[in-house]
């Protein structure tokens, strides 16, 4: 076989140019769905805390259910560095395509799982183990799928379109938390409080599941990027991904996590914890306070392809920049104002705000991320320093959250958490150089 049509790939397809619109279109939508699933499966477990930690974790204090459920959603985060690291190596090798193929069959298999779990009550010690066994399973397919899919739009999108291009990947990610609190309550709505707690809750973890044959099918039946092509065809394939990321690009594995750990921090504190602290501890009607998250995401969602755009414009890191800062400036007044008057107005404000901080991250962090790798390692690189940022701040952020108010007695108190690493992720990004549309093989 010749260089020219190694692995089946022609050279003459291999450019961005060359590649047809209803490729490129169906590459989104392979990579939306496939995010809509990781975010709604991980949302609804978040939502679900109350009602899981009821079942699984049962307790005479709420307190300690809803801490330990949190520990279980945090438990599924443990394995995110292990799957980007498998899957990154596997998507660096072999290809963007089978490695997303792979991630969302994990991903339903995991959450259908969940929602056929006997409880405590009938099998004792043996229901929270499998539960944490499927969040691992659940945290291993995600540690490879938000990397891979930013790796796989960023590869698809022409030229000076990377940001408008990836940020319809986000899109689907964000949707998918907004399908899983809007189903949520619409089940708050439509069961009786005891039809819910005792099986309406597993609804949404079996829908999820119906999901991932779509996705799949999706998925196998889309092209792999011209970028992945073209290095199989010059034979530039990394062998060691890992090894190479690591040794080469070490400052920049850094940056990247440094630079992800605000935005994957205030989505877990500002939609799981502060949804459950709202309803259980203020005692909020959870219908409406699902409601409003639900509308406030959906705002957000609309400011995604203009942030994306914008971004492709004047560059990310400003718009980075606003967001980091706009945490350091804004977290204590939204949490004191919830905090002093609760209300499904005020928290639906706070909610806004949030929203309006988080399209600036949300809308233009895959493409920062994509563009600090070259081609042989962007998959690896990507999963694996934003994976690590999610494990050790966004899926601990709940549990953090929960823990500093009870030995605190200050519900402010994730506040300063945030304006912390609001802070370390803004110093990150003003060192980091700014590679906006740069050449994606640029390794300088």
């Amino acid at each position: 076989m010749t260089a020219e049509h190694a692995e089946g790939y022609n050279v003459a397809d291999l450019t961005i140019a060359n590649e047809k619109p209803a490729e490129r279109r169906r590459a989104i939508v392979a990579s939306a769905i496939g995010n809509f699933l990781e975010l709604f499966d991980f949302a609804i477990y978040g939502f679900l805390a109350i009602p899981l930690g009821a079942h699984f974790f049962p307790s005479t204090d709420p307190l300690i259910s809803l801490l330990s459920s949190f520990a279980t959603f945090g438990v599924g985060f443990i394995m995110r560095p292990v799957g980007a690291v498998v899957i990154g190596i596997y998507g660096d090798r072999k290809g963007r395509k089978a490695a997303l193929s792979l991630t969302i069959v994990m991903m339903a298999s995991a959450t259908g799982v969940v929602g056929f779990l006997p409880s405590y009550a009938s099998i004792g010690i043996a229901a929270p183990i499998l539960l944490v066994l499927c969040r691992m399973v659940q945290g291993f397919a995600t540690g490879g799928e938000w990397g891979g899919a930013a790796a796989f739009l960023v590869e698809h999108s022409p030229d000076k379109q990377r940001g408008l291009v990836s940020s319809l990947q986000q899109i689907g990610n964000h949707l998918g938390g907004v399908v899983g609190s809007g189903l949520v309550a619409a089940l708050t709505f439509s069961f009786t409080h005891s039809d819910y707690m005792s099986w309406g809750w597993r609804i949404p973890f079996l829908i999820g599941f119906l999901v991932g044959p779509l996705g799949y099918y999706l998925r196998t039946r889309v092209a792999d990027t011209p970028t992945f092509r073209q290095a199989v065809v010059e034979r530039r394939v990394e062998r060691t991904p890992l090894r190479t990321v690591f040794s080469l690009f070490g400052p920049r594995m850094l940056a990247a996590t440094l630079i992800s750990i605000i935005g994957t921090t205030t989505n877990f504190t500002f939609t799981i914890y502060l949804m459950n602290f709202a309803i259980q501890q203020q005692h909020l009607p959870a219908d409406l306070a699902l409601l409003s998250l639900t509308l406030s995401h959906t705002l957000l969602i609309f400011g995604l392809p203009v942030v994306g755009w914008l971004s492709d414009k004047v560059g990310r890191k400003p718009l980075m920049l606003i967001m980091s800062f706009g945490f350091v400036v804004a977290s204590y007044p939204m949490f004191r104002a919830i905090t002093d008057a609760p209300s499904i107005l005020t928290l639906f404000i706070v909610q806004f705000s949030y929203s309006l901080l988080q399209v600036f991250y949300t809308g233009t962090i895959a493409p920062v991320l994509a563009e600090l790798f070259p081609t042989r390692v962007r998959f690896t690189g990507l999963s694996v320093s934003y994976g690590l940022a999610v494990t050790l701040f966004g899926g601990t952020a709940p549990f953090v959250a929960t823990l500093l108010v009870k030995q605190t007695g200050n519900p402010v108190s994730p506040a300063f958490y945030i304006m912390a690493l609001a802070l370390v992720s803004g110093v990150a990004m003003l060192m980091t150089r700014d590679r906006t549309n740069i050449e994606l093989d640029d390794e300088r």
